[in-house]
């Protein structure tokens, strides 16, 4: 929700949301577009209306499905730029495969309780497996620490940032690293990742 927000207001001319759920209480807590008014409503549908209140210039293709591998090269076709706001690992992993197989640029975010992370890939990187190659399957942080609704604020507008410096040509990108955040101790750090061209001559 924070994600879309930002960017139409921006003026980031078209956005494809892409969500399966409807908005339920225990999203009241974190999700900028849920509020009484929704609750039953479809995720892309309320983003939708919202963009349209916003900035009436912005189109918005609603897409109320799961992204997966099976259907992720259709759902992206033609975007300059693939936001990760998933809830799922395993997704996340599909998506950084689908968008290097395509070509597409990625902004990686992710939130547990205080903390999160923001990393952006380009095609051909590995940022994304590399931050989880430890992954075991389950759920995360999140599930024992919640989110409350500052973190995914300030993760989402990391990632705007990037997307805008993406498009723009601009800055130097959180490529190859990641950002973590800390907000309980309000300290930010960098981890560094090689580039596969680094993996391949240090082997």
């Amino acid at each position: 929700g924070y994600v879309i927000e930002e960017l139409a207001r921006l003026g980031v001319g078209h956005l494809v949301a892409i969500d399966p759920d409807i908005f339920e209480e225990h999203n009241l807590n974190r999700q900028i577009l849920s509020t009484p008014a929704t609750l039953g409503k479809a995720k892309v549908d309320a983003a939708r209306d919202r963009v349209a209140e916003i900035n009436p210039a912005v189109t918005v293709t609603a897409v109320k499905d799961a992204f997966c591998m099976a259907n992720g090269f259709e759902l992206l076709a033609g975007v300059m730029v693939a936001v990760d706001a998933l809830d799922s690992i395993s997704y996340r992993l599909e998506m950084a495969e689908v968008c290097n197989v395509a070509g597409i640029p990625m902004v990686h975010g992710a939130i547990g309780g205080w903390y999160g992370h923001v990393a952006t890939q380009l095609p051909g990187d590995q940022t994304v497996q590399n931050i989880y190659r430890h992954w075991v399957a389950g759920k995360g942080i999140e599930q024992q620490l919640g989110n409350p609704s500052f973190t995914p604020a300030v993760v989402a507008s990391l990632e705007v940032a990037e997307v805008c410096k993406i498009l723009l040509g601009k800055g130097e990108l959180l490529r190859n690293r990641k950002l973590s955040i800390d907000l309980l101790d309000m300290e930010m750090h960098e981890i560094s990742y090689q580039d596969p061209q680094e993996l391949i001559h240090a082997a």
